[in-house]
């Protein structure tokens, strides 16, 4: 029996963007949070760099709008990165207000005119890196999950997975939602939904995300008839530590911001033969320059080195990662990191307004799971905190002014009467295997028309295995994130497929030069193939024999 619930907007995603946007909406509005593990599982929590913000007369707003666009290679759309770096400052005290402890100058004890304490990362032509440590994620996190859980019109839910938007075709009006702990299916009516999924990257095989980042909100809104773009531009973070136990621990881009370099094994930096501004280039460039590296010279890693910095100053800035480090036996103070390329960010994503707002009214997307325009060809380090409550503050706005309509009719019921328990997870495992895999072969740093080509086929395959599967078998997490991901993976090659030249993180050495008059790819579910469309319920799939 399916369990109704009735909200004025429902949540689904629990990082900054969607907590954020929760907080800000009318307090009379009966708001419902969803995570599909605990409610910090999501990458916020982990984000250890920072949030880009201009903050002090010594940068600009024209300087960092520059910054992004020459990061953007070209794609990014003005409008959106003028809207984004100019809300940061209300941002900023918005979070402070909020209770978010940064770091500021240990150089300026008075407290009247003490500054933030800015760092460098890669892109950026100031220090205008906000941060906690190199917590800043979490610092955020359980700020804005306190502040949640005290708010009174805000309703937390864990162990909560979207399976599918209710949606007319002309107004979103609730979801279906898989309560994990029961595996029984709940309904949730919304006059708004929010999704705040975050990103894909689970997709590949090695990755810097937290389990969670199937790309469920871009695959939930393509069947619901949303345009999707860039899928193409899936940034790789240049370090990830590399050793068996740490499951690609992200080693922070503020490291080589205060002063770290890239090493061969024999000691020999190489960055400056790629890009004159060395390890603070682009993310694209720097993870380019390690894959190549690492191919040229059959290397497992490279290593990154701060050990010339002093030892107080690594440990106070760093702690995170000393001990993470430490704790796999390797002293930063004293020793080379080894690091590799891991898949970190989804550029791409489900296209919104300045509001947030995608194709299908009353369907709000926010944080990594949209695409507004920001990021362009690559995203510049530290911009997507910004973006993430930029545009969950707008879409609150938005929401509130638009008084959305409770929905007037029932959805239908979930039906799972005509499915079983399933004695073949060994499929679900098996392609979630062999998924991430093809991806990180053939759709990773550097590509090629032949296997993108392969992909695609395989792709098609897969999906049709994992469909009939959805279809014949009681649904559960793994099974639904496998869905998810083999949509976002074929939206992905289809995306690169179209892009016929090279640029910012999409690289085909089939097309090594970029082409200027190429624009931004768009995918539309109304001009894609039918059969590799998916847009049916559970409840409306036909019977199996």
């Amino acid at each position: 029996m399916t369990t109704s619930h009735h909200y004025d907007v429902l949540v689904v995603g629990s990082g900054a963007a969607g907590l954020s946007l929760a907080l800000q909406l009318p307090a009379s509005y009966q708001c419902a949070v969803l995570s599909k593990s605990q409610i910090a599982s999501g990458s916020t929590f982990w984000a250890q760099g920072g949030m880009a913000a201009v903050l002090h007369d010594r940068d600009s707003l024209d300087a960092h709008v520059e910054d992004t666009l020459n990061a953007g290679a070209g794609l990014c759309h003005e409008d959106a990165v003028r809207f984004t770096v100019s809300k940061a400052r209300g941002i900023v005290d918005w979070l402070v207000e909020q209770g978010v402890r940064f770091d500021y100058r240990v150089d300026m004890p008075d407290d009247e005119f003490r500054e933030f304490h800015l760092t460098m990362e890669g892109g950026h032509t100031h220090r205008r890196i906000l941060h906690a440590a190199d917590q800043t994620g979490r610092a955020i996190s359980e700020v804005l999950m306190q502040r949640s859980t005290d708010a009174s019109n805000i309703t937390l839910l864990p162990d909560f997975c979207v399976v599918d938007l209710i949606h007319d075709g002309h107004k979103c009006n609730g979801a279906y939602v898989l309560e994990t702990k029961t595996n029984q299916v709940h309904t949730f009516t919304a006059r708004a939904v929010v999704l705040a999924t975050g990103g894909a990257s689970k997709a590949y095989m090695y990755t810097s995300n937290p389990d969670g980042a199937s790309g469920d909100g871009i695959a939930t809104a393509w069947r619901a008839g949303c345009r999707v773009a860039n899928m193409e531009f899936n940034q790789f973070h240049p370090t990830c530590l590399y050793h068996p136990e740490a499951k690609s621990f992200l080693i922070t881009e503020a490291l080589r911001g205060e002063g770290a370099k890239l090493l061969l094994p024999n000691g020999e930096p190489f960055m400056e033969r790629f890009d004159a501004r060395g390890e603070l280039a682009s993310r694209d460039i720097v993870a380019r320059a390690i894959d190549h590296e690492m191919k040229r010279l059959g290397l497992d890693c490279v290593y990154l080195d701060i050990s010339h910095r002093p030892a107080d100053f690594v440990k106070h800035h760093f702690p995170t990662v000393y001990q993470r480090c430490l704790g796999f036996g390797i002293d930063i103070t004293t020793e080379r990191i080894p690091v590799v390329p891991a898949a970190h960010y989804t550029c791409g994503g489900v296209v919104v307004d300045q509001f947030g707002a995608s194709d299908l009214p009353g369907l709000y997307v926010v944080g990594e799971t949209a695409c507004t325009g920001l990021h362009g060809a690559n995203r510049m380090a530290s911009n997507s905190l910004l973006e993430c409550f930029v545009y969950a503050h707008s879409a609150a706005e938005h929401i509130a002014e638009m008084n959305h309509s409770r929905p007037q009719d029932q959805p239908a019921s979930w039906d799972d009467s005509r499915v079983r328990d399933s004695d073949e997870n060994v499929i679900i495992t098996h392609q979630w295997q062999a998924l991430r895999r093809l991806m990180w072969d053939y759709v990773g740093i550097v590509r090629s028309d032949r296997r993108l080509e392969f992909a695609k086929n395989a792709i098609t395959l897969m999906r049709e295995e994992i469909d009939g599967y959805y279809g014949r078998f009681q649904i559960t997490r793994p099974l639904l994130e496998l869905r998810n991901l083999a949509q976002v993976a074929a939206l992905t090659v289809e995306c690169a497929l179209t892009r016929r030249e090279s640029r910012g993180l999409h690289f085909n050495q089939d097309h090594p030069q970029r082409n200027d008059l190429a624009v931004n790819s768009i995918l539309s579910p109304e001009k894609w193939p039918s059969n590799m469309l998916d847009t049916g319920f559970k409840q409306h799939l036909p019977p199996y024999s």
